[in-house]
């Protein structure tokens, strides 16, 4: 299986290799709950920073994994939609938009697993646009950060997640 090309934009410090294990991390969902990555081990995992809440196109973004969750389910895969917003924005964005999967509040400190991840931009106080597929080992196999003002293309997650397989 041939990796694709990581894309990053200027402010990306340190990613995750492809090859890699991914960082383990725990932050709460929108309801409160904790999330932690390594327990998810046993699935494929796609991890989605955003910038924020209720803005034109991470909806637009979120409202695309929301309308195709079967694409992620297929591949066994848990979509995390991570950004810096508090669980209670994240709570109301959920609901407005019926997102059936877990928005995590990246919330305190601010930004500490985006920048984990080699994605906080300190200079907005915000994540930028990386996309993160982990498989079930824990293994990070797709990566890829999209300049500032350009949304993510679902092809790149579906072509990913089919080389992956159901696991």
């Amino acid at each position: 299986m041939t990796p694709p090309p990581v894309q990053t934009a200027a402010a990306v410090s340190v990613l995750p290799e492809i090859g890699s294990t991914a960082p383990d991390f725990e932050l709460v969902n929108q309801y409160g709950e904790p999330v932690r990555l390594s327990e998810l081990r046993g699935r494929n995992v796609v991890v989605v920073f955003y910038p924020f809440a209720f803005s034109g196109i991470c909806t637009g973004e979120l409202c695309e994994i929301r309308d195709n969750l079967s694409v992620f389910a297929d591949a066994n895969a848990t979509v995390l939609a991570v950004s810096v917003d508090s669980k209670f924005t994240l709570r109301a964005y959920a609901e407005k938009e019926g997102y059936g999967f877990d928005l995590l509040a990246d919330f305190w400190p601010h930004g500490g697993v985006a920048s984990l991840y080699g994605v906080f931009d300190p200079d907005s106080g915000m994540a930028q646009r990386g996309t993160f597929i982990i498989d079930a080992d824990g293994i990070v196999r797709y990566v890829v950060v999209n300049p500032r003002g350009q949304a993510r293309d679902l092809a790149g997650y579906r072509a990913a997640l089919a080389e992956l397989g159901g696991s």
